[in-house]
C-alpha cells in the first residue's frame, strides 16, 4: 500500500540496465516518502533473480515465473502487473521508456485509469496548491520532461489518481547498489490467479532481435557531432580524433536526420543518454534536446562557429571556429605528443 513500484524487465534471466537505474531513483522517492521499495519480475526461470534487484534496496519482491511468460508478450505481462497494481495500490510506478515499458506503460495507466508520463528526465516529489478548488496536495511525483519540441520544460502532476505512472529511457538516471547485503521479501506470485487462457492467443513463433554495434553509453570519450558539421565526409574527422582518443563518435538528432550518420549514434532526448568523461560537441547549436543525453557529462568541449550557441552556457572549454579546420589541429598535435 502506498509503495514505489518498479517493472523490472528480464531478458535471459538478466534484469536490464534500465530497470536497475529505475531501482535506484525508486529508492530514493521511497526514503523520502518513508514508504516501502517495491518490485515485479515476469518471465521463467527466474528462482536467482532477487539477487540482482534486492541490493537496489528493494523490500519487496513480487515474483511471477512461468515459461509463457517469457519472453515478454503484451496481454499476460499487462493482465498480471494491473491485477497486482489493484491488489497493492501503490503511489508510484516506473517503467522503463523502452520497447517493452512503451508498449506495456499505457496498457496499465489505461486499464486503472491512472494517466502516464513518457519519457521523464527527471522524478522529484513536491507538493501543488489548486488554488481554484481550495485544496493543497502534499507529496506529489513531479514527473518532469520537456515538451513543445523541447522549447519548455513540463513539470506534470497527478493529484487524484493512483498510481502516479512515469517511463523514464535507460541512462537518464544513475545506477548505484544501496546495499549489497540488502535483504527484502520475495513473494511468489501464483500466475492462474492472474491470467487466463486468453492472453495468451498469441503466440512468439520466432525472435529475431540485432544487438547494437555501437555502445556509446560505456565510452569514456564521445566526440560528437551536429548538423555543423556540415557533411557526412566531414564526420570522417570526428571518427579519426574518436580515434586517436580513444573514444566513440556520437551525434546530434539534426545529424542522424541528415545522413550524417546512423541513429544507434544519436544523442539526446530520442536517442541515448550519456555521461562520459569527456565530451567533444563539434557543430552542435545545444538545443534542449540534446543537452538533456549529455550534459551530465565530466568535462565538456564545444566547438562550434557561433559565438553565442547554446551549448557554449554548459561547455568547460569553448572553441569558436570550424570543424573541419579545428579538429584536423587537434588530431595532429595529439598524435604528436602521445607515445
Amino acid at each position: 500500500m502506498n509503495s514505489v513500484f518498479v517493472y523490472c524487465e528480464i531478458e535471459d534471466g538478466q534484469i536490464a540496465e534500465v530497470s536497475q537505474e529505475l531501482l535506484t531513483k525508486g529508492k530514493g522517492l521511497a526514503n523520502e516518502l518513508k514508504c516501502k521499495l517495491e518490485a515485479i519480475a515476469i518471465g521463467h526461470k527466474l528462482e536467482n533473480i532477487g539477487k540482482d534487484i534486492f541490493p537496489y534496496g528493494v523490500d519487496v519482491l513480487y515474483v511471477a515465473d512461468d515459461k509463457r511468460l517469457a519472453p515478454y508478450s503484451t496481454l499476460p505481462h499487462t493482465s498480471i502487473v494491473v491485477k497486482l497494481f489493484e491488489e497493492q495500490k501503490p503511489q508510484i510506478a516506473l517503467m522503463g521508456a523502452s520497447s517493452i515499458g512503451r508498449d506495456l506503460g499505457p496498457r496499465v495507466s489505461s486499464a486503472l485509469h491512472s494517466g502516464l508520463t513518457a519519457d521523464c528526465t527527471s522524478l522529484v516529489i513536491g507538493d501543488h496548491e489548486d488554488k481554484k478548488a481550495g485544496k493543497v496536495y502534499e507529496n506529489l511525483l513531479y514527473q518532469i520532461r520537456p515538451a513543445f519540441g523541447g522549447n519548455i520544460i513540463a513539470t506534470i502532476i497527478n493529484p487524484d489518481h493512483r498510481p502516479q505512472m512515469a517511463t523514464v529511457r535507460e541512462g537518464v538516471m544513475k545506477k548505484e547498489i544501496f546495499d549489497a547485503n540488502y535483504k527484502g521479501e520475495t513473494v511468489k506470485l501464483d500466475v492462474s490467479k492472474y491470467v487466463t487462457e486468453v492472453d495468451f492467443v498469441c503466440e512468439i513463433i520466432e525472435r529475431h532481435m540485432e544487438k547494437s554495434k555501437v555502445n556509446i553509453k560505456a565510452a569514456p570519450i564521445i566526440v560528437s557531432g551536429g548538423y555543423g558539421v556540415g557533411s557526412k565526409e566531414n564526420f570522417n574527422l570526428l571518427f579519426e580524433l574518436a580515434e586517436v582518443l580513444g573514444g566513440e563518435v556520437g551525434a546530434s538528432r539534426a545529424a542522424v536526420d541528415a545522413g550524417y550518420v546512423e541513429h544507434e549514434r544519436q544523442i539526446g532526448q530520442t536517442g541515448t543518454t550519456v555521461r562520459p568523461k569527456l565530451y567533444i560537441a563539434c557543430g552542435i547549436s545545444g538545443q534542449i534536446q540534446h543537452r538533456a543525453g549529455m550534459e551530465e557529462s565530466a568535462q565538456i568541449i564545444a566547438i562550434n562557429t557561433d559565438p553565442e550557441a547554446p551549448i557554449n552556457s554548459i561547455a568547460d572549454y569553448v572553441i569558436t571556429g570550424d570543424v573541419a579546420e579545428i579538429l584536423p589541429k587537434m588530431i595532429k598535435y595529439y598524435k604528436a605528443n602521445t607515445k
